[in-house]
């Protein structure tokens, strides 16, 4: 118990936290490609259920790593571009061991201050979240009694996905097979 508890510890402390997201990235850089941590900062909830019987928990968050909203003019309004983050979901025991399933969506800090100060563009948000969810997650969410939970920015443990992108130059060649001694399996 007590190398577990120690081993808790480490993992929840903030400075090893940092130490391994630097070797990480700096493992990644070797093989070529660059590696940034997304660490989601809370904005709102949106509760939902998935295929009708799960209670399912959409996390909007935000982080300058992801690009800002555009806004293109067009006839009778402006055609919205979204970047987003969306990191893989993950179950969770909630108040009274019932499981639940938790997504982040992330975008930037400037999309989540537009909706605050804008109804509209608050349901775009959510609207492009639960899209997100369903086709890259495939599932079916029920986004007829979708609601933003009042006082509560983000549910679950955060997590910080990770996005890579290849560097210029990319990795280097693995070695020849003539040069390795062992035989090919």
């Amino acid at each position: 118990r007590a190398l577990f508890a120690e081993y808790a510890a480490e993992l929840a402390d903030p400075e090893q936290r940092r130490l391994y997201e630097e070797e990480v990235a700096a493992l990644e850089r070797e093989r070529g490609v660059d590696v940034r941590f997304v660490h989601p900062a809370p904005g709102y909830v949106l509760r939902t259920s998935q295929a009708g019987s799960r209670r399912c928990f959409i996390n909007i968050c935000s982080n300058p790593h992801i690009a800002e909203p555009q806004a293109r003019p067009e006839p009778g309004g402006h055609r919205w571009a979204l970047p987003y983050s969306l990191a893989p979901g993950r179950e969770e025991l909630g108040r009274g061991g019932h499981r639940r399933l938790l997504y982040d969506v992330v975008f930037h800090p400037a999309a989540l201050r537009l909706a605050a100060r804008s109804a509209r563009f608050r349901r775009l948000l959510s609207d492009t979240a639960l899209e997100a969810v369903e086709r890259h997650c495939s599932v079916q969410l029920d986004r007829a009694n979708a609601a933003v939970l009042r006082r509560a920015k983000y549910k679950g443990v955060p997590q910080a996905p990770v996005i890579r992108t290849p560097l210029p130059g990319g990795a280097p060649a693995p070695p020849a097979a003539r040069d390795i001694p062992l035989p090919p399996f």
